[in-house]
């Protein structure tokens, strides 16, 4: 067997190759000369300089893994891997501890004006006034995403004598209990706190999540830093925050865009910025571990052993795959509808197969939903080989019903019910014949509705006019309708609107829409 290395990695994953495979190492080559040769390799390792598009997976026959050695896999056409059966796999924990650790260095490093008296001393000062600190001892930390690198940032944090809060919507009280952490909303959170870690992926609920009005909320004496994703934070905000004193310092490590342009204002601020170019994960212990991890993924998948971190669905050959993939997209959609449909704690997930849904592989359907149905709060560290673990570390309740008996459709549906801290809702979806996906179903309300990019959920009276004012609102706006649907059971009782829009609702925009007479709730969605 072949191994082709395309990008640099450690040594150590290359001896881990070597044990079943002849390794090639080819790194820098071109696209071009990248698909001429891959046709003769069953395994391929990069980082994320070399793109793996759908031509290159086309061209090689022999195929069988591709392994990312890191934590995106943004350079990889994963539907196109999985529909010829090509396993994905990377390394989503390889760098916790170096991008945890770096995070409580940004901390210390702002508390202590470390980067700035070493800069003062270096020029021959020694002004040991200028640079007095504050201590993190009893000090707030708000934590923003309790992950495994924000739990482990909120466990070092508990052993320097800090109290720690966290703001994640899909972390249980009782696990919260557990790391002795205390959950609170994230308006509080930035309030309370004297230190903020960001630990989130990016994705269009989080993008410039830390904006004007979260860091005006912030204490003038508190501080902030980001090692998560870059966009996350309003640049220009945070910029003016820190040079006006609205806060008292910030540190950086990611940014929107990458390398950070030389005339960007966060390069402009005074003493108490720090910025660092993405360090992250740049440890020697951390670029071995990625290496060996996924090194020995591909070794056991090599050798006919199951992958640890598939990125997508292991044990499923491209005729099952084939079969299967609207389910699976069906699935997947709705499990992120009705995350957004919550917005809160979920303390129960039922999945009930229905119909002819019910004689599938029931497995890959429930973890494409949970997929779905976590990806708002943890973006591409989500994949169906977590997705389950996950949702258990969480305290999520898992319910998997099966009811053969249903014959809402010829093909079947697939129905989804949340219980939650802010109550329940429960969608249900089919695939049609032609393998168009349709949602039925909203907390009961019947509709026929083509997914798509922007959607508008409302609950709502059945009384006149509603929609009228709705649409008159959104043109008001800007915001363009592209298709809209009403579903109710009784006439003037409660009934569903859902309109499919060209443009997501902005906070402004979905604020006058609460105050329309008549409408009970209000969901914006983003698939």
């Amino acid at each position: 067997m072949k191994v082709l290395v395309s990008d640099p990695i450690d040594q150590a994953g290359v001896e881990i190759l070597s044990q079943v495979a002849q390794v090639d190492k080819q790194t820098g080559i071109s696209p071009e000369k990248l698909k001429s040769i891959i046709g003769d390799y069953e395994a391929l390792m990069i980082r994320s300089g070399t793109q793996v598009t759908e031509d290159i997976i086309e061209s090689a026959g022999k195929l069988r893994i591709i392994g990312r050695a890191g934590v995106g896999i943004d350079n990889v056409d994963v539907p196109a891997a999985t529909k010829r059966g090509v396993l994905v796999v990377n390394s989503p924990e390889g760098n916790t501890v170096a991008a945890a650790e770096h995070a409580l260095t940004l901390l210390l490093s702002l508390s202590r004006h470390v980067p700035q008296a070493h800069a003062s001393m270096m020029e021959g000062a020694w002004d040991r006034k200028k640079y007095v600190g504050n201590e993190l001892y009893k000090k707030v930390l708000g934590v923003v995403g309790l992950g495994k690198i924000g739990s482990h940032v909120a466990r070092v944090a508990k052993a320097m004598g800090m109290e720690v809060i966290a703001y994640d919507p899909f972390i249980s009280a009782d696990r919260a209990q557990q790391m002795q952490v205390q959950l609170a909303s994230m308006e509080s959170l930035f309030q309370d706190s004297d230190y903020i870690t960001l630990h989130l992926p990016r994705t269009p609920d989080t993008e410039n999540l830390v904006n004007e009005k979260l860091l005006s909320q912030m204490k003038p004496t508190a501080r902030l830093v980001n090692c998560a994703r870059g966009g996350i934070v309003d640049e220009l905000a945070l910029s003016d925050a820190v040079s006006k004193g609205v806060i008292a310092g910030a540190a950086l490590d990611v940014y929107a865009n990458e390398p950070l342009a030389e005339d960007s204002p966060l390069r402009s601020v005074n003493e108490r910025l720090i910025l660092t170019p993405h360090l992250g994960a740049s440890t020697q212990e951390a670029q071995e571990n990625v290496a060996i991890d996924v090194a020995e993924q591909i070794r056991d998948v090599l050798l006919g052993l199951p992958a640890r971190s598939a990125v997508n669905i292991p044990g499923l050959n491209a005729d099952v795959m084939e079969q299967l993939k609207p389910h699976l997209q069906l699935a997947e959609t709705l499990g992120i509808l009705i995350s957004q449909l919550s917005g809160g704690q979920v303390k129960e997930f039922e999945v009930r197969l229905q119909g002819e849904f019910a004689q599938h592989p029931s497995q890959p359907l429930l973890v494409a939903a949970l997929k779905g149905l976590l990806t708002n709060a943890l973006g591409d560290r989500i994949n169906y080989v977590n997705a389950a673990l996950e949702a258990k570390s969480r305290g999520i309740n898992i319910l998997e019903v099966k009811d053969e008996s249903s014959r809402d459709f010829a093909g079947g549906s697939l129905q989804l019910t949340l219980q939650g801290d802010k109550g329940g809702h429960s969608v249900t979806g089919t695939v049609f014949a032609a393998g168009d996906l349709r949602i039925t179903t909203i907390d009961e309300f019947p509709v026929n509705v083509l997914p798509s990019r922007h959607m508008l959920f409302t609950r709502h009276r059945d009384m006149p006019g509603i929609i009228g004012q709705l649409g008159s609102l959104l043109g008001q706006h800007n915001v363009n309708i592209a298709s809209m649907q009403v579903g109710r059971r009784i006439v003037r009782g409660d009934a569903v609107m859902v309109l499919s829009i060209d443009d997501p609702i902005p906070p402004e925009l979905l604020a006058n829409i609460h105050l329309i007479e008549g409408i009970q709730e209000a969901y914006p969605v983003t698939l």
